[in-house]
C-alpha cells in the first residue's frame, strides 16, 4: 500500500469500530460530549490544559486509569496515583530513570541481542522487526524487574504475557471483570515475586536494589515493577516497526540513515503519527470549563491523543511539532512518563543497528489483530547492502 496507507490500515485492522468512531469524533470539534463515553478532547492546546490541571482532572477516581489497574497493581503505583504522595513516590523514581543510567543499562543489556541482529542483517537474512523488538523490550524489562537473564524465547514470552494483560482493555472499558483481574494478577504476581526478592538483595547495580536505595518500600516497588511491566514493553516494541516503516514508506530511510543526527527528530515525528498512547483517561474531581464546555465532577475526561496528533498531518521530518503538541504522546505535567528516558535509550539503540544496515527493504508485512496498540503482525526486511 502507497504511504500512509499502512498506518491507517494497522488501526482498522487492531479496532475496526472503535477506530472510525475515534476519527469521527475529531470532525465533531476540538472538545465534544460524548453519551456512554464522556467528554471526548480532540485538540493539542486543549490536552495538555487538561493534563497539566492534576487536582481538577485526576488519575484517581472513576472512569480514570486508577479504576482500571488498582485492582491489579495495588493502591500506590504512579498510574493510579494523585497529590502529595504521587509527587513523593514520583520524586524517588525520578532519580531512577536518568538519561545517563538508562542509555548504560540498555547498553549493556541489549548488547548481545543487538550483536546478534546485526550479524544476521549482514548476512542478508530477513529479519521480522516485530519480533526482534519484542525481544529487545522484554531483555530490558527483565532486567528492571530483576528476573535472572534468560534467553530470547524468555524474552518474547514475557513480552506476550503482557499483550495479553493490555489487550482486555477497549475504548470503552471502564474497569477490568473479576475473570480479568484474576487473569493480569496470575501473570502479575509471580513478576512481583521476582522483583521483591531482587529489592530485598539490595544490590544497587540492579534497579529493583536502587528503589530500595532510593527509599521505595516493597510494596511500592512491586507495584512499580508492574507498571513499569505493563506499559513499559508496547510503547518501544510498536513503535521500532513503525518508525522503520514510516521512514521506507515516505523514503526518508537512506537520508537518516547518512545523517545520525536527524534520528531524534525522526523518533519524535513517528512518535506522532503512530501515537503510541492513542487515548488517555481522566476523571474529573471539580467543575471546570475547557474549551467553553462545562465538565461536572464525575465526568469521565477522553483524551484523543491520536486525534491531537493527526491533525497536524502525515509524517514528514520537517514538519515542527507547536509547544502545545511536544510529546503529548508521553502525557504531560504531573503524569508525563517517568519512563521516557527509558524508552528513548532503547529505540536509539535498536534503531541505529538498524540504520547501520541500510539500505534496507521491506519484503512483506501484515497488520496486527486484537492488540491495544496497533502494530504490525510482522514486518520482513533485508539488508540491501549485502551483495
Amino acid at each position: 500500500m502507497r504511504f500512509p496507507d499502512w498506518e491507517r490500515r494497522l488501526y482498522l485492522t487492531a479496532h475496526p469500530f472503535a477506530y472510525p468512531l475515534l476519527r469521527g469524533l475529531a470532525r465533531r470539534g476540538p472538545i465534544v460530549r460524548v453519551p456512554g463515553l464522556g467528554v471526548v478532547v480532540n485538540a493539542a492546546p486543549l490536552a495538555r490544559e487538561v493534563l497539566m490541571d492534576g487536582e481538577t482532572f485526576r488519575k484517581d477516581g472513576p472512569g480514570s486509569p486508577g479504576d482500571l489497574w488498582t485492582p491489579v497493581l495495588g493502591p500506590s503505583v504512579l498510574l493510579n496515583m494523585e497529590g502529595d504522595a504521587h509527587r513523593a513516590l514520583r520524586g524517588r523514581l525520578t532519580d531512577l530513570f536518568t538519561p545517563s543510567y538508562t542509555d548504560a543499562l540498555c547498553a549493556r543489556v541489549l548488547a548481545d541481542p543487538l550483536a546478534r541482529l546485526a550479524d544476521r542483517l549482514a548476512r542478508g537474512a530477513t529479519v521480522d522487526l516485530v519480533d526482534a523488538a519484542r525481544v529487545m523490550a522484554g531483555a530490558v524489562i527483565s532486567e528492571v524487574i530483576g528476573l535472572d537473564a534468560g534467553t530470547e524465547a524468555d524474552w518474547r514470552h514475557l513480552f506476550e504475557q503482557g499483550e495479553r494483560i493490555v489487550s482486555m482493555v477497549s475504548l470503552r472499558t471502564r474497569r477490568l471483570t473479576p475473570a480479568q483481574v484474576e487473569r493480569a494478577r496470575a501473570v502479575l504476581d509471580p513478576l512481583g515475586a521476582i522483583a521483591a526478592k531482587s529489592y530485598a538483595g539490595g544490590d544497587e547495580s540492579t534497579v529493583m536494589g536502587r528503589m530500595r536505595t532510593l527509599g521505595l518500600s516493597e510494596d511500592e516497588a512491586r507495584g512499580a515493577a508492574g507498571a513499569f511491566f505493563l506499559t513499559g514493553t508496547e510503547t518501544v516494541a510498536t513503535l521500532l516497526p513503525r518508525l522503520i516503516a514510516l521512514l521506507a514508506d515516505s523514503g526518508q530511510l537512506p537520508r537518516v540513515a547518512a545523517a545520525r543526527g536527524l534520528l531524534d527528530r525522526a523518533i519524535d515525528e513517528a512518535m506522532r503519527v503512530t501515537t503510541p498512547t492513542p487515548v488517555m483517561l481522566r476523571s474529573v474531581h471539580r467543575p471546570a470549563v475547557v474549551g467553553g464546555v462545562a465538565i461536572r465532577p464525575g465526568d469521565r475526561v477522553l483524551i484523543a491523543t491520536h486525534n491531537c496528533c493527526r491533525d497536524h498531518g502525515p509524517f514528514d521530518l520537517e514538519r515542527p511539532h507547536p509547544p502545545e503538541l511536544r510529546r503529548l504522546w508521553f502525557g504531560a505535567g504531573p503524569h508525563f512518563c517517568i519512563g521516557y528516558p527509558l524508552a528513548m535509550a532503547q529505540i536509539r539503540r535498536v534503531a541505529r543497528t538498524l540504520l547501520d544496515a541500510a539500505p534496507l527493504r521491506i519484503t512483506s508485512r501484515a497488520a496486527a489483530r486484537g492488540v491495544l496498540i496497533p502494530t504490525y503482525r510482522h514486518l520482513a526486511v533485508r539488508s540491501e547492502a549485502v551483495a
